[in-house]
């Protein structure tokens, strides 16, 4: 398997998720190791996201999966991993709606439109929240603050082009809270930052941070969905607390283009056949995860259409002309 150049794996972190196939899988996918590549940080969404799918997802597809971390560049040194990669099921992007926006705002060498979309498997709920201790109790006392304070409240979110630092210019121009917000490459540098008060608000994936609220480390304010999760009935919506700001983030995966369509048919079989294993539906929806199948067809239409309205959002809030 062909190897990125040491510029695009600087921070790279590797880790083979070896599963036990059945024995009746072996020989199914054309090749017996396959890299699934996130532009996440050991610890980050999508990086956890990868390792649980792979262990649930090893043994229905009959191979071997590994994990790389190919962090940098609002996700570009990650896509263009991909984008050069043998076009033969071996090498693997996890999208999110990064990869779109990084394209859209800096325009790299190969863009979201450089993959080819091969299965969306997940919507992922964004929550915003704060430490324990906070003084904080709800989304309004945290926006409250900010504008009693204004420049002086430090909000945390993901890499620039990211969705989540989208949500939160949103959150500040919606309250004209003016707020600081702060990027950080992934989800466990910005928790550090909101558990020791250093941020007063933060916004993520609950995935991200199952260990920390099983702890009764943070404290949820809300949900950026237009409905409330089932799984957390009590959670608010931030349109419920007066606050207009909804927005979707997707998981799913893309490789190089041109992929057979072998390689696309044994995706969308093991996908569908892992959303229906009972163990994996346990951790997927203690993460708040919410199946949203759609095969390499529909996904790439999914693909296209939210990239449009990234875009008009984009020139709404000014970021791109």
């Amino acid at each position: 398997m062909a190897r990125p150049p040491a510029f695009a794996v600087a921070g790279c972190f590797a880790m083979s998720l070896a599963g036990a196939p059945d024995a009746g899988a072996q020989g199914a996918y054309p090749v017996p190791t396959v890299t699934l590549v996130t532009h996440s940080s050991p610890g980050g969404g999508s990086d956890v996201f990868l390792r649980t799918l792979a262990k649930h997802l090893a043994p229905k597809m009959g191979v071997s999966f590994a994990i790389e971390n190919v962090t940098g560049g609002s996700g570009a040194r990650a896509v263009a991993r991909v984008a050069q990669a043998p076009a033969d099921g071996s090498v693997l992007y996890a999208t999110t709606p990064t990869y779109i926006q990084t394209t859209l705002l800096s325009k790299p060498q190969y863009g979201y439109d450089g993959l080819m979309p091969v299965v969306t498997i997940f919507y992922d709920p964004e929550v915003l929240y704060t430490r324990a201790q906070s003084p904080h109790r709800t989304l309004g006392d945290a926006i409250g603050f900010a504008k009693k304070n204004l420049g002086k409240a430090r909000w945390g979110a993901a890499n620039p082009a990211s969705l989540e630092r989208v949500a939160m210019e949103r959150l500040n121009r919606v309250t004209q809270a003016k707020a600081i917000v702060v990027s950080y490459e992934g989800g466990r540098d910005q928790m550090l930052n909101v558990l020791n008060g250093t941020l007063d608000l933060g916004i993520g994936e609950i995935q991200e941070m199952v260990a920390q609220i099983d702890a009764q480390q943070v404290r949820l304010l809300a949900v950026l969905t237009a409905d409330r999760l089932p799984g957390m009935p009590a959670l608010p919506t931030a349109k419920e607390q007066g606050i207009d700001v909804v927005v979707t983030k997707f998981r799913g995966l893309a490789g190089p283009k041109n992929l057979p369509p072998r390689v696309l048919k044994a995706w969308s079989d093991g996908i569908q056949a892992v959303l229906a294993d009972p163990a994996y539906r346990k951790e997927y929806e203690r993460e708040g995860l919410v199946p949203a199948f759609k095969a390499h067809e529909e996904s790439a239409a999914f693909t296209a259409s939210f990239a449009g309205d990234v875009a008009r959002s984009l020139r709404e809030l000014g970021v791109i002309k």
